[in-house]
């Protein structure tokens, strides 16, 4: 969580569009986000599979292949330079070093061939420029740091030597390796059991508090972002819909979207056959948005303005945005 004195802003992305050329035309991923990632902080991206937010992470780090892929931003500021014009060679240098992620799944982002310990090794050697043994022993230092026993074991192992939750933690400690200033999470905590993510969020916490890294969550679980971030960012078909502290967001969302989001969150409750809330309707596909608000088809509140013009990202309030014409509570 921020800590007083900080809030600078780590890393600024403005108007980032993705799309990707398809035989017959252009496909829209991703249409003009913006948001900024404040020094020690964490900042939870939501919302629902498919909104947009992983191929965001992405194109921040220029991991996006183009093409087919098609990349566009006003900037992306980072440590004073602009990630989506500096070279290819910068870029490689920043990323695994000031820039680092937890990919989705661990399983199929680690190298099944190489043993952990190669996996932290490299970026030690590579960025850091450590010799084969004193990145070894930071190794296994860093494997201790994130939890897993027997680390120097470890580091000797290959990953479907590992559980799951292991290969988390794995995970993170190549992420933090170089102790980055920006570390974007990419659902963490999928596929874990309730007790391995909540160890994972609390070491994630531990090290940010430790490391005063930046942190962007990706996430479609919003009860993860409750226990973690401080501000949050609620994607939809692309586009960002609304932003605000969480606590905030979370007691008076803007958004029917938001709203609807919330208000599907399995709760605890004594009558035995509750039904639980839905949004109606599905995510319009990409290539398929309306002219107006792409929300507007499942939305209670929508009138003839809503299906015809398309809101934009706006301020309400002290660092609340929204992008509705109808806010909830506005």
């Amino acid at each position: 969580m921020t800590s007083a004195g900080e809030g600078t802003v780590a890393l600024h992305v403005s108007n980032l569009s993705v799309s990707f050329r398809i035989p017959g035309g252009v496909l829209p991923a991703v249409d003009g986000v913006s948001f900024e990632l404040r020094h020690g902080e964490t900042l939870g991206l939501v919302g629902e599979s498919g909104s947009g937010k992983t191929l965001t992470s992405l194109a921040v780090l220029r991991l996006l292949e183009t093409p087919p892929a098609q990349v566009t931003a006003d900037v992306i500021m980072f440590e004073g330079r602009d990630l989506h014009r500096i070279g290819e060679s910068e870029m490689s240098d920043l990323r695994g070093a000031r820039l680092s992620m937890v990919f989705q799944e661990p399983m199929t982002s680690l190298n099944p061939l190489m043993t952990i310990g190669r996996q932290i090794d490299e970026p030690l050697i590579r960025h850091l420029g450590l010799s084969g043994a004193a990145a070894r022993a930071q190794t296994v230092e860093l494997l201790d740091r994130v939890g897993i026993p027997r680390p120097a074991e470890a580091a000797r192992s290959y990953p479907h030597q590992l559980s799951g939750g292991m290969r988390q933690r794995v995970m993170i400690a190549i992420a933090l390796a170089c102790r980055p200033s920006v570390l974007i999470a990419d659902e963490p905590t999928t596929a874990l059991d309730v007790t391995i993510q909540a160890q994972i969020l609390t070491l994630l916490r531990e090290l940010q508090d430790e490391m005063g890294t930046a942190i962007l969550l990706i996430t479609h679980d919003l009860a993860v972002i409750a226990q973690t971030a401080d501000r949050v960012a609620v994607m939809y078909a692309g586009r960002i819909v609304e932003t605000g502290p969480v606590a905030e967001l979370f007691a008076r969302p803007l958004h029917p979207y938001t709203e609807g989001l919330l208000r599907s969150v399995p709760r605890i409750v004594r009558t035995p056959l509750a039904t639980l809330p839905e949004i109606p309707g599905v995510v319009p596909a990409p290539g398929n948005l309306p002219d107006g608000c792409a929300f507007a088809a499942r939305c209670d509140f929508a009138d003839p303005t809503c299906h015809q013009q398309r809101p934009i990202l706006a301020a309400q309030g002290p660092d609340r945005e929204v992008a509705c014409w109808h806010p909830r509570h506005g």
